[in-house]
């Protein structure tokens, strides 16, 4: 049984050390629409031109590379992680949790490439 279907939505997650500026770029130069942004978890989500696929803004103090991480939305994030877990996939510590938002885990490929997994509680 897969954990990630297709009706789930794909967030492609980017650090950037200014959320409003860059957000305002990619309104200006590709379009997005800004969907939320939520201070206090220092995350912006933007809508794409592509269904089901957003941009998601992420607070960093510096980027000494490129940081971008594919974040799978899954329906049931316990047992995703839990279904994943159990085919040795490796995560990188426990679930963050912003409570009525979000629960979130980052795992990854053969090669140490980030992924993550989200629930939305909203």
């Amino acid at each position: 049984m897969s954990t990630i279907t297709p009706d789930d939505k794909i967030t492609i997650a980017f650090s950037v050390t200014d959320r409003g500026a860059t957000s305002a770029w990619y309104q200006k130069h590709l379009g997005f629409n800004e969907i939320f942004a939520v201070d206090e978890a220092g995350w912006t989500e933007l809508s794409t031109n592509t269904p089901g696929v957003t941009i998601g803004l992420g607070d960093a103090e510096s980027i000494d590379r490129a940081s971008t991480t594919p974040v799978f939305g899954v329906a049931d994030f316990d047992s995703a992680r839990a279904a994943l877990e159990k085919q040795g996939v490796k995560f990188d510590g426990d679930t963050i949790e912003v409570e009525g938002m979000v629960k979130v885990a980052t795992f990854f490929d053969p090669d140490g490439n980030a992924l993550m997994i989200a629930q939305d509680l909203s």
